[in-house]
This record gives structure tokens, sequence and C-alpha cells, in this order.
């Protein structure tokens, strides 16, 4: 599912300054379908949390989510990469194709502010 909304000029805007509070601006700006399930998560494992343990998972998860949301291209990419996988009838061929989807993932959550 395409989740983002393209910059001005078709350009994908940067990531915002790792906080949750900037990435929650920024998905309004650029992903409000993501807002829903981030406010969900938000209050479920932080808002209720004694203490702040749990933040860095969340920020880790949630910056990856946005950041292949805010690039509707590469969004389109995965999900389909991870449609294919799932339709796959040989299991090479599946793990080859959720492989790709995951090196993906990964690379988008290593992504810095600004980038």
């Amino acid at each position: 599912m395409t989740t983002a909304t393209p910059a001005p000029g078709g350009s994908v805007p940067p990531m915002p300054e790792y906080t949750p509070k900037a990435l929650r601006a920024a998905m309004a700006a650029h992903a409000p379908a993501l807002l829903p399930d981030f406010d969900s998560a938000w209050r479920r494992q932080i808002c209720d949390a004694y203490d702040i343990g749990p933040v860095p998972a969340f920020m880790a998860r949630w910056w990856g989510e946005y950041a292949l949301a805010r690039d509707p291209e590469l969004d389109r990419h995965v999900a389909d990469l991870e449609a294919r996988a799932a339709a796959a009838t040989d299991a090479d061929a599946a793990h080859g194709l959720l492989d790709a989807a995951s090196r993906i993932r990964h690379r988008l959550r290593a992504l810095e502010p600004g980038e």
C-alpha cells in the first residue's frame, strides 16, 4: 500500500530529526496514513510504560516504516516483492523475494536525519 505523499516536484522528503515528535510531524506531512497505527502503538507501548526502555525499539520500527512510506515508488516495489513472495509456489523463490524486501527495510532503518 502506498502511504506517502510525494514532496513537490516528486522528490522524497528528507528524514526528520530522530525524535518521536519530529517523526510524527514528518508522518503527518508526508505519510498521514501511518498516523493511526503510529499513535495507537505509541499509546500502547510508550504512554503506559513506566520507563523509557521501549522507546529505542519503537523508534527503530517507525523510523523504518516512515522511511519506506515517504518514497511511494520504493513502497510499491517492496509491497510487490512481498506480494510476489506470498504468491510464490517455490520456497526458494519466495525466500529470495522476502530477502530482497528485508534488505531494503534494513537499509532504510539505518538512514540518518536529513538523508
